[in-house]
């Protein structure tokens, strides 16, 4: 087994995940696929390098585009299966390759935007009481954090408790993580007549969110954006959550 494929038990979790197709030309072999979108994601490599062990490296970039276009429900089958006691919001700044910005089509989003460090874009988390993920955002690089938390509330609602730092200050954020039956644990900023506090204990626990980016950009097709186009490069993300996932349940198990 080469050094980033899917051991066995990770294989036996996500197998049943899969989309069957009982009919029609039988697909090629999921877990080579999936070994090789694994290893493209985890050296940054162009697709064109992938081994050959792997397989034409045309019918692995296809199968990574196609579940691009439909979405990439395994994450969400394995988020799903978060308690939602507890969960933090924060985002990271992503270096954008100048083969991410070349010029889009009509219509076309990218999630590109130049911030202080140039060209990049943002990905958004929420992370539970583990440190694993379930909810990500992508958006330019200069866009408001706040900006995001409607996204990641949609996508998973956070009954529980949600903590972000002062950068989410705002009513119309508590207000929103109230409406999903929530309740925020945001402090203000300093500037503020009416400051509010929140229990220096549950604050700390904010690391959670930079472990897992930490854990995210040992992808390093996640830790420099190379994909063009936004849904790519957040199917990337979302597949790279999901190994972090395995992860955690064969360590546990």
């Amino acid at each position: 087994m080469a050094r980033f494929d899917l051991t066995d038990f990770e294989w036996e979790l996500i197998r049943p995940l899969l989309p069957n197709k009982p009919r029609g030309v039988p697909r090629v072999d999921d877990r080579r696929v999936l070994n090789g979108i694994f290893w493209v994601l985890r050296t940054g490599s162009p697709w064109r390098d992938l081994p050959e062990r792997y397989g034409p490296h045309t019918t692995v970039y296809n199968r990574f585009n196609r579940w691009a276009k439909a979405g990439v429900w395994v994450f969400e089958e394995l988020a799903e299966k978060s308690p939602d006691s507890m969960q933090f919001i924060d985002s990271t700044i992503i270096h954008a390759h100048q083969h991410a910005a070349r010029e889009k089509k009509a219509g076309e989003d990218h999630a590109i935007g130049r911030s202080r460090g140039g060209l990049s874009t943002k990905i958004n988390a929420m992370v539970d009481h583990r440190g694993l993920p379930v909810a990500l955002a992508l958006s330019p690089g200069q866009a408001s954090d706040k900006a995001a938390v409607g996204d990641l509330l949609a996508a998973h609602p956070a009954p529980g408790d949600v903590v972000a730092d002062r950068g989410y200050d705002a009513r119309a954020i508590l207000d929103l993580i109230a409406t999903h039956g929530g309740r925020g644990h945001i402090p203000t900023q300093r500037d503020r007549k009416v400051q509010r506090s929140v229990d220096p204990a549950l604050y700390r626990q904010r690391n959670l969110v930079e472990r897992f980016f930490n854990k995210l950009k040992h992808f390093r097709k996640i830790a420099t954006r190379y994909e063009k186009t936004a849904r790519n490069y957040l199917a990337a993300v979302l597949i790279a959550s999901s190994r972090i996932w395995m992860r955690y349940y064969e360590s546990a198990a």
